[in-house]
C-alpha cells in the first residue's frame, strides 16, 4: 500500500501524507455485511459527558469482520475484493465461499483478487489461510491470534503487525510466540491464527496534517487542566497558563496518580504465560 504526498497549496497540505488507495478494488462495501453504529459524542443516557474529547465523526458503516474462521473449516474461498475499513487501520478482503456465503477477513500482505484461501487442517501452509498453531510450522508469521482456543482472534490485528512462532513444548501442548513488542508468550496449541503479515504496513507513516481531519475521525481538541477553571479541573484557575499551584499533580477526577504513581495491577491471570518480557 503506497502513500501520497500533497503539494503545499495550503498550510494544512504542507506536511499531510495520505493513502493513494491504488490497491482498493471496491468502492462500496457488501451491504449484507455492514451495520450502522450510532454515535454518543462521549455522553451517557443522561446527556452528560463521561468520555471527554469525543465528538463529530464522519458518517460510516461498520464492516462485520470474521475473526473466527473455524466454522468454515475445509471450505475453500476466493478473494472477491480488497476494501477499506474506516473502523480499523488494516485493509479487509471479501471472501466468497464455495457454499455461497460471503465474509470479511483481515487482508494479509500481498493479497490479490482471485486468491484462494481456506481454514482448517487440510489448508496448505500459505498466506491468508487460517489454521491451529499446532499445524503451523516454526518460523512463520501469524496474525489475528486467539488467546483461548475456539473463541476469536483477539490480538495482532492492526496494520503491518505480525507475531512469530518461535518454538514448541509438545509435552504441555504449548506454542511459544514472539509478539510484536518482543515479548515471548506461551499459547495453547489449539488456538487458531492466520498465516502472514497484515497489510497496510505504511499506515505508521500517515500524517493527519490538520485539526479538521482529526474532527472527522471523532476527536475533539485536548486542552490542559491548567488552562481550565477551578470547577473543571484540579489544576484550573489563575491566569491562563499559570502553574498548577500544587505539590503533586492530580488527575481530572482529583486523584494523585499523575506524578508517576503506579496504578497498573500486575497480578493478571495471563502473566504466567510470559516466557520473556518485551524488549525496551
Amino acid at each position: 500500500m503506497a502513500l501520497k504526498k500533497y503539494k503545499p497549496y495550503t498550510p494544512s497540505r504542507r506536511f499531510m501524507v495520505g493513502y493513494d488507495f491504488s490497491n482498493i478494488t471496491a468502492k462500496k462495501p457488501e451491504k449484507s455485511l455492514t451495520v450502522f453504529i450510532g454515535k454518543t459524542g462521549g455522553r451517557n443516557n443522561q446527556g452528560r459527558i463521561t468520555s471527554r474529547f469525543m465528538g463529530g465523526w464522519h458518517k460510516r458503516l461498520y464492516r462485520l469482520v470474521d475473526f473466527r474462521g473455524y466454522d468454515k473449516e475445509n471450505i475453500p474461498a476466493k478473494v472477491a475484493s480488497i476494501e477499506y475499513d474506516p473502523y480499523r487501520t488494516a485493509r479487509i478482503v471479501l471472501l466468497n465461499y464455495a457454499d455461497g456465503e460471503k465474509r470479511y477477513v483481515l487482508a494479509r500482505q500481498g493479497a490479490k483478487v482471485g486468491d484462494n484461501v481456506m481454514s482448517g487442517k487440510d489448508a496448505p501452509i500459505a498466506g491468508g489461510n487460517r489454521k491451529q498453531l499446532k499445524d503451523i510450522p516454526e518460523g512463520m508469521n501469524v496474525h489475528c491470534l486467539e488467546v483461548t482456543p475456539f473463541s476469536a482472534g483477539k490480538i495482532i490485528k492492526s496494520a503491518g503487525s505480525s507475531a512469530l512462532i518461535s518454538g514448541r513444548d509438545e509435552a504441555q501442548g504449548l506454542v511459544f510466540i514472539k509478539m510484536p513488542s518482543g515479548e515471548v508468550r506461551k499459547f495453547n496449541k489449539e488456538c487458531w491464527a492466520t498465516i502472514g503479515i497484515i497489510w497496510n504496513e505504511q499506515h505508521k507513516n500517515v500524517e493527519i496534517g490538520k485539526a479538521g481531519r482529526q474532527r472527522w475521525m471523532g476527536k475533539k481538541p485536548r486542552n490542559l487542566g491548567k488552562n481550565m477553571n477551578p470547577v473543571d479541573h484540579p489544576h484550573g484557575g489563575w491566569e491562563a497558563h499559570s502553574p498548577i499551584g500544587l505539590k503533586m499533580q492530580k488527575s481530572f477526577s482529583g486523584k494523585r496518580v499523575a506524578a508517576g504513581i503506579k496504578t497498573r495491577n500486575n497480578k493478571k491471570w495471563s502473566t504466567k504465560f510470559i516466557v520473556s518480557k518485551r524488549t525496551k
